[in-house]
């Protein structure tokens, strides 16, 4: 797709297909009036969670996808990181009801150009749509942007970036431990054994310093993995 330099839509360009993902429906109908009274954006799929998300990445083929980080089953990051392996044409951008730096730099991490707040989304996710189509990370008006320069410099000279205190496979463990799944469920979910959840958990237990199964959930809500 041709990209307007200036930052608005370019006349006669194809409009951008958006594959939008949250599990509020209000909150998608909301985002989809806003994306689909622009001109060069169009909507052409939703998903209320981050693994529906994937599926429909693959069969409607969007230019870009706008991921609410927050979601069942598989998050709108654990859904980016994914999408960068099996489409990494595609671009991504997060939504999320938090204003959390943390969350910024897990984006860049897992592909994303960023994020916007739902509540400034209104205003600002239409720039934010345009400037992931022109590679360009996105932070909303407000926020250091010499947080992003210092994190692309460190990434492009190859400087080590901060670890993740668990690993990709912990966090989708951990997320469904925190909505309630039972161990044989999660092994179904996740096709693995339950032998090998028993392990996740008790290696996360031991790497994060918790007791039970409440700690789990408690850190999952505080990193993002699922709503109070």
């Amino acid at each position: 797709m041709d990209a307007d330099t200036t930052g608005g839509p370019n006349p006669g360009a194809a409009p951008i297909r958006v594959l939008l993902a949250d599990d509020h429906a209000l909150v998608r109908r909301g985002v989809r009036l806003i994306l689909d009274s622009e001109p060069d954006l169009e909507v052409v799929a939703e998903a209320d969670n981050g693994a529906d998300a994937v599926a429909l990445a693959r069969t409607h083929e969007p230019d870009l996808a706008v991921l609410d980080i927050a979601m069942p089953r598989m998050t709108g990051l654990q859904a980016a990181r994914e999408l960068a392996r099996v489409q990494p044409g595609l671009r991504t951008l997060m939504l999320t009801m938090y204003d959390n730096e943390q969350f910024f730099f897990e984006a860049l991490k897992a592909g994303a150009s960023g994020y916007v707040p739902k509540s400034v989304a209104d205003r600002d996710l239409v720039d934010a749509c345009r400037a992931a189509m022109r590679g360009e990370p996105f932070l909303y008006p407000g926020t250091m942007t010499t947080l992003i320069r210092n994190y692309l410099e460190r990434a492009h000279s190859g400087e080590p970036l901060p670890d993740r205190p668990v690993t990709e496979r912990e966090e989708e463990v951990l997320k469904l431990v925190a909505e309630g799944h039972t161990s044989k469920e999660i092994a179904d979910l996740l096709y693995i054994s339950v032998k090998t959840v028993e392990r996740h958990r008790a290696n996360m237990l031991q790497k994060l310093g918790l007791r039970d199964r409440l700690d789990l959930t408690r850190y999952a809500i505080r990193t993002g993995l699922i709503e109070p």
